[in-house]
């Protein structure tokens, strides 16, 4: 019993230091093994999708439920042990507006939301204050950031011998198959425009913790935008079959501080790698410390 206590605290210490330790670590998130719901939100409008998604999920239990019930009630009530004369009746009509009527207000407190839901994903609420290109090709994307002196790298999924060299070594916060070898860098609370297009065949620019989804077609420029508010890795992939290697094209965002995000762009401009492990080590060190004062 003294063996299972003394466990236990030890269990919850370590726990507890955890907790602590993620607190003041970069937030982040990416897919899961056996994920059933939505990654965390770190855009509004994700929380929008989120909460869009619990309302009509609400409806889906109330309706499988409705409808088992009427099937049990159907089985037992007219089987033929208990039911040996069966009715010839061959219409109910409050029966046939209740199923009429029913079906069509379900759809308009589904429509409604879904309609504002999708008006809100089309219309910014203010002016981009950085846009980027993000160009999809086999099997890995081009960024532009369409600044003052405009530049631009490639991203490609991190290949596991070169983690060393980069640093990112981390499994937990550069997992395989969605670590690459150069993120796509913004900062927090800051609006940001996302000009989507392709070389090759159609590829789709997705980051479900932002709540974006938008196909990149070559010959097109597509839109779309985000407002992340929380600092952290965000992982995606692309989400159209674009070839055999299809599998292998994450999307990496990192969501840095302004004043951090200004450092790293002076810099990335004459060398993105340097820029990249100078962000790294900063925002690294910053965590080592906010763990130490904790």
């Amino acid at each position: 019993m003294r063996k299972f206590l003394a466990s236990a605290k030890m269990l919850a210490g370590a726990a507890l230091a955890g907790a602590l330790l993620a607190g003041t670590s970069a937030y982040a998130d990416q897919p899961r093994p056996w994920e059933t719901s939505f990654q965390a939100p770190a855009t509004d409008m994700m929380r929008q999708i989120e909460w869009f998604g619990n309302y009509t999920f609400a409806f889906i239990v109330v309706i499988t439920l409705l409808v088992l019930v009427l099937l049990a009630y159907c089985i037992l009530r007219f089987r033929a042990s208990a039911n040996p004369v069966p009715s010839r009746t061959s219409h109910n009509t409050l029966i046939e507006v209740i199923w009429t009527v029913g079906p069509v207000v379900v759809l308009l407190l589904i429509a409604i939301p879904s309609f504002q839901l999708l008006t809100a994903q089309y219309t910014p609420p203010e002016e981009a204050k950085l846009t980027v290109k993000a160009t999809g090709n086999q099997w890995n994307w081009d960024y532009e950031y369409q600044v003052d002196k405009s530049f631009s790298f490639n991203s490609a999924i991190l290949q596991d011998g070169d983690r060393a060299k980069a640093g990112k070594e981390d499994r937990s916060l550069y997992p395989r198959l969605l670590a690459v070898d150069n993120e796509l860098v913004v900062p927090v609370n800051t609006m940001t425009r996302v000009l989507i297009t392709a070389t090759d065949v159609i590829h789709s620019f997705a980051v479900p913790s932002f709540g974006i989804k938008m196909d990149a077609v070559p010959g097109r420029t597509n839109e779309t935008w985000f407002k992340a508010d929380k600092e952290g890795l965000y992982y995606g992939q692309c989400s159209q079959l674009c070839g055999k290697d299809h599998a292998f094209m994450p999307i990496a965002v990192r969501v840095v501080s302004d004043a951090q995000f200004k450092t790293w762009l002076e810099a990335a401009k004459t060398d993105v790698p340097a820029a990249n492990k100078a962000l790294m080590a900063e925002i690294d060190g910053t965590n080592k410390v906010a763990a130490a004062g904790n």
